[in-house]
């Protein structure tokens, strides 16, 4: 039996992530930018909620009342931009044929921006001590950013091709911001994108081997 495509993650009001229980504040705002710098300078293991609400100028138990959790925090500062959300959404419109590029472009540009590039840095240093933060990841990946073009593909094992691409846009993401590889830092966005995109084309669509 083929697995289920994931669903498309239900709309959320806008600024209320998972664990939050108010809309916009500036005090909200003030604990998310915390938090990006304050996940960005450590890990998420050896990051407080306490020393981010201490650069917030607010109280814990306020941290808490927003988000609900650190984890949840967390997942919120992962959140894409509005500009890319409404990215991925035209990109789940349009021909599946040039997904794979389209994705690695969206994908290398997210590393380009401070808002999203410093947390994902953050992220990739500490999801392979952390749980927590290896959870947070699979459902950015999962509800942001890839398992929405994989159900629209519509393609059988759909998990393992969110997997698949996953795990080859963190190699790529790891190899070239992360451990410096020189070829990779030198290489200009849109020779990555010629190099990798049919690749990940190929998990979106192409045949898989049947599983055993």
């Amino acid at each position: 039996m083929n697995e289920r495509a994931p669903a498309a993650p239900a709309p959320r009001r806008p600024g209320r992530p998972a664990g939050s229980r108010t809309g916009q504040s500036p005090a909200r705002d003030r604990i998310l930018d915390a938090a990006r710098r304050q996940f960005a300078q450590g890990t998420y293991a050896t990051t407080t909620v306490r020393a981010i609400a201490a650069e917030a100028g607010v109280n814990a138990a306020l941290v808490n009342h927003h988000f609900g959790s650190k984890r949840n925090l967390f997942a919120a500062t992962l959140r894409l931009p509005l500009h890319m959300r409404e990215q991925i959404a035209a990109l789940v419109r349009a021909d599946a044929a040039d997904m794979g590029q389209h994705l690695v472009r969206l994908f290398l540009g997210l590393w380009e921006a401070p808002v999203s590039g410093t947390p994902l840095a953050a992220m990739i240093r500490s999801v392979f001590s952390d749980s927590d933060a290896s959870d947070a990841l699979g459902d950015f990946f999962t509800a942001e950013m890839i398992g929405p073009v994989v159900a629209a593909c519509g393609h059988d094992q759909p998990f393992l091709r969110i997997s698949l691409v996953a795990s080859h846009l963190l190699g790529l993401a790891s190899a070239r911001h992360i451990l410096g590889v020189a070829p990779l830092v030198r290489a200009d966005t849109e020779h990555l994108v010629a190099c990798i995109g049919p690749v990940v084309q190929h998990y979106l669509t192409g045949p898989l081997p049947t599983p055993a």
